[in-house]
């Protein structure tokens, strides 16, 4: 969850930018520059690719600053613009899986804090992020990488607070047991 802070620090810096500020939109790319990029590596899948969506993202977010109607929703809407260029970008290569419109069912008995993992080395954790479908690795980044609540999430994503939960619950499932399988070869 973002902090008080960061709240009234969206809320400004759209502020700024919307009033013509020069120095905003190089503090607001500062601030989200880096989680921006290694959430659209970890949609689009290279480097290279990142970087161009990301440049994407950062102008189709400045064209539509004006139509933000909240400026403390500034973190999912940047991740909704950079998600829907990813995806774009995906579209175009032919490289969007279908996976990406499931729903996953899930028992209300269940949450999606029954799965714990123990803390993983960085690296073992990464290479099964990068193997878990666009899905659920969108989630699992915005929720755990990016600390976006269960709400931003969903309006980023564009489902139910409940479809993003289930997402959450069923890919902490399979991040499990693809840590577990690494760690038994």
């Amino acid at each position: 969850m973002a902090s008080e802070s960061d709240l009234i620090f969206s809320e400004l810096i759209v502020l700024r930018c919307r009033r013509g500020d020069p120095a905003a939109p190089g503090e607001l790319v500062a601030r989200f520059q880096r989680p921006l990029l290694y959430y659209l590596r970890r949609l689009v899948g290279t480097e290279a690719d990142a970087w161009d969506v990301a440049q994407e993202t950062w102008l189709s977010v400045f064209r539509a600053m004006d139509t933000l109607q909240n400026p403390r929703a500034l973190p999912a809407f940047l991740y909704r613009i950079g998600r829907n260029a990813a995806f774009s970008h995906l579209r175009r290569r032919r490289e969007l899986p279908d996976d990406i419109a499931v729903t996953d069912a899930v028992d209300d008995s269940q949450s999606i804090d029954d799965v714990q993992f123990a803390r993983e080395a960085a690296e073992r954790l990464h290479a099964a992020l990068g193997r878990l479908s666009l899905a659920h690795r969108d989630v699992l980044t915005l929720h755990f990488l990016q600390d976006l609540s269960i709400a931003d999430i969903a309006e980023v994503v564009g489902v139910p607070a409940g479809t993003i939960k289930s997402r959450i619950f069923h890919a902490k499932l399979a991040l499990r047991d693809l840590l577990a399988e690494r760690s038994e070869s």
